[in-house]
């Protein structure tokens, strides 16, 4: 029994413990649900098919995170805010634009062979509400613009060769956009190894002669 001034412990949960809880809930929910729909395709997946990996109610993942819609909007939107991250801190980075675009280079191979980037690469925009389908477009285009630019200052700084900057921007972007549906971590190669290797034989020929 607590004496008379002395602080009782409560039973109850502080809101920043409840606030915690829900986050910790919530993210649990849609990793579950990005791995999902990796693995068998957004179609082929349902809310019932998810809730039941987790041994929830469906009401319970539209408390968390919505419809199937706002559900797959969240996964592909935090793949792309990931590249966008990696944009925004190789720009800051020291050394020859060649420098930071491998920086972000390597950073975007990585985002997209892990889950979230790979719901990027592997869902077509089809999947979304027409709403949903165009913010995703602008943020792909921030990033595409963000890749233009650091090629642009590397030709400007001459430690990129003379070209078509929207050309070698589509070539970069597309051949680390692959990954997403190859690689496969049980063949041995780290995700970083991999990364590190494919941006080496893409910029091999961005260098001066």
């Amino acid at each position: 029994m607590a004496r008379l001034g002395e602080t009782r412990p409560s039973p109850f949960r502080s809101r920043e413990e409840r606030d915690l809880e829900r986050i910790e809930k919530r993210e649990a929910v849609l990793k579950a649900a990005v791995e999902m729909f990796n693995a068998r395709g957004f179609h082929a997946t349902s809310l019932d098919d998810l809730a039941a990996s987790l041994g929830i109610s469906k009401p319970t993942i539209y408390h968390y995170l919505g419809n199937k819609d706002q559900v797959l909007l969240e996964c592909l939107t935090r793949g792309l805010m990931q590249l966008r991250a990696a944009a925004e801190e190789a720009q800051t980075l020291p050394g020859t634009g060649l420098d930071r675009l491998r920086a972000f280079l390597r950073s975007y191979a990585d985002v997209n062979m892990r889950d979230f980037g790979k719901s990027v690469i592997r869902t077509g925009e089809e999947a979304l509400a027409p709403e949903s389908a165009e913010r995703l477009r602008e943020m792909k285009r921030e990033i595409d613009a963000a890749l233009r630019n650091l090629v642009r200052a590397g030709i400007e700084d001459k430690s990129i060769a003379a070209g078509d900057v929207t050309m070698i921007a589509f070539t970069l972007a597309g051949a680390l956009n692959w990954p997403g549906r190859w690689y496969n971590p049980a063949k041995g190669r780290s995700i970083s190894d991999v990364a590190e290797a494919m941006v080496d034989i893409l910029t091999a020929g961005l260098a001066p002669r």
